[in-house]
């Protein structure tokens, strides 16, 4: 018998009913009951990973400690659990075929016929176990993507069809389904939920566990509706109304039991209860700000509710360590000129400049950091946005007017951000950008030397190119300094201005590292500043 316990959540009826959040949500309950939980993503789409969608594709790109680009529910597993994720938490179809042709290739199935069933489902169930054979893991919660009955996801169900049997007790299947309420019949309906349950059921799997997603509460009977018709207990239909915010998702989850369900039917101790003291002194915060400030995201994607979604949950962060309601002003950079960035950016405590990558919208976001700059508002550039604060410097203040990246322009005679050394011989698109944590050195004079409390950190990176050190003496005798250098490489990974209230850019990706638990030192910071900038406004 295995010691680790494999959970599998799948979804049915609809996409973006919350797969990631229900995941997230149970391993922080089986955590508080002192259980060690893994969580997973089985992607289906054949991209070997999503460095190279694009984000109106799919979202927001998130990068593990270990350099891998994957989906942004690893975000949601790390803020929820706390706990870092690797290459091994995220597994897409591309990667596995790719792996069982490479080994094809190498003549690891020399004299047979390479098929989806042993070969494929093999190499998934590998991917799944990988973390549980490592023996650090009560559970592993494994999320597998896009919905029951899609074509793609076929052989993940069937990988799940044969870990039940060869697992037994050891293995639970819970199936996310929508419960719709239709206005003209004030009625919810249980058929979606039936059906997908019976689509399910044709692939050879029982869902133990059905949670249902509702905009209205399960009226009696209904429950029992459904466990009659989808053979589960009642016990087992678990209610999961909208929320206020995906925080409170754990919470709602307690209520309804799921954690002791799933324990109850993996044989697990239920001896202790969920402890999750801390996680309700984080939602009172959140919930009884005593100050309001506005900051501003500039971006090229802001019409996409998921493309700066660490950025937006590294705010909901940071206002509840300050008690302060943070509203996010979605900005497009696209929009913004000099001629109307005072009327646009007008109102606002703090301004954010978010990552990306290409022309379309640097002007703007240039703009949006002049302005910052020389009204004193606290500013924070992330990646792209720290190398537009160092192209706005060059040109507004060392009078360098065609200073520019090699990026937007490779023949600019003033090239103040260029592509890394190693990244010049590099020809591939996939996984080949600067990628992972990297240590970085404080200047212990610095500002952010004040706020991290330490001089050397280590953040994570996704980009191409960097700050040109031959330019570096002119911009701190003009008064941007490099406040974190890679002491490696001596890569620029922080610039700021000491004679501004709070002006700072950083090479990497800070959002990445923010959870509940541990709420990332900048942002805290930043809105601390814009707190700060507020209330000077107002005297």
């Amino acid at each position: 018998m295995s010691r680790t316990k494999y959970i599998f959540v799948l979804g049915g009826v609809a996409s973006s009913l919350g797969k990631g959040i229900i995941s997230a949500s149970l391993a922080k309950l089986l955590q508080s009951r002192g259980f060690s939980v893994a969580l997973q993503k089985l992607d289906p789409y054949i991209n070997v990973d999503p460095g190279t969608l694009n984000p109106y594709e799919h979202g927001e790109c998130y990068v593990t400690e270990d350099g891998a680009e994957t989906d942004l529910d690893l975000g949601h597993y790390e803020r929820f659990s706390n706990v870092p994720t690797s290459q091994a938490n995220n597994v897409t179809t591309g990667s596995i075929y790719q792996t069982v042709i490479e080994k094809e290739r190498k003549g690891d199935y020399l004299g047979h016929t390479v098929q989806v069933i042993p070969h494929i489902t093999d190499e998934i169930k590998r991917r799944i176990m990988l973390l549980g054979n490592t023996g650090k893991y009560d559970f592993v919660i494994t999320e597998i993507g896009g919905t029951v009955g899609d074509i793609e996801s076929l052989p993940y169900i069937e990988t799940v069809r044969q870990m039940r049997w060869e697992l037994g007790r050891d293995c639970c299947v819970i199936h996310l389904t929508l419960v719709p309420y239709l206005s003209a019949a004030g009625e919810l309906k249980t058929k979606p939920t039936q059906h997908s349950v019976k689509t399910l059921l044709e692939s050879g799997v029982q869902p133990d566990i059905i949670v249902c997603r509702t905009e209205r509460p399960l009226y009696p009977g209904l429950k029992d509706k459904i466990a009659l018709f989808c053979n589960v207990e009642t016990s087992s239909v678990i209610e999961s109304l909208d929320a206020k915010t995906i925080y409170e998702v754990p919470i709602m989850m307690r209520q309804e039991n799921l954690d002791a369900e799933v324990l109850r039917k993996t044989m697990m101790p239920l001896d202790n209860q969920p402890d999750l003291k801390k996680w309700e002194e984080f939602l009172y915060k959140l919930s009884n700000p005593s100050d309001e400030v506005t900051i501003g995201l500039v971006g090229k994607y802001v019409e996409l509710k998921d493309a700066y979604k660490s950025i937006n949950e590294s705010f909901i962060h940071a206002s509840a360590e300050n008690e302060c309601k943070v509203n996010v002003k979605l900005i497009h950079s696209e929009h913004i000129e000099n001629s109307n960035v005072e009327k646009t950016l007008e109102g606002l405590q703090g301004i954010l400049v978010a990552p990306g990558f290409g022309e379309r919208g640097i002007e703007g976001k240039i703009s949006a950091i002049n302005f910052a700059r020389t009204r004193m508002i606290p500013f924070f550039g992330i990646c792209l946005g720290m190398q537009c604060a160092v192209i706005e410097f060059a040109r507004s203040v060392l009078d360098l007017r065609s200073a520019h990246s090699t990026e937007m322009n490779p023949n600019t005679k003033f090239p103040v951000i260029d592509l890394m050394e190693e990244q010049k011989k590099i020809k591939g698109m996939g996984g080949t950008m600067r990628l992972g944590t990297y240590p970085c050195k404080l200047n212990k004079g610095s500002k952010v030397y004040e706020i991290y409390q330490t001089m050397n950190i280590s953040e994570r990176h996704r980009h191409r190119y960097e700050f040109n050190n031959a330019y570096m003496v002119d911009f701190e005798n003009a008064g941007m300094v490099a406040a974190g250098i890679n002491p490696e490489d001596n890569l620029v990974e922080i610039v700021e201005i000491p004679d501004h209230p709070w002006f700072v850019g950083v090479q990497f990706h800070p959002e990445y590292k923010s959870t509940v638990a541990k709420p990332h030192p900048l942002f805290v910071d930043f809105i601390k500043a814009a707190m700060e900038y507020k209330a000077k406004k107002e005297k």
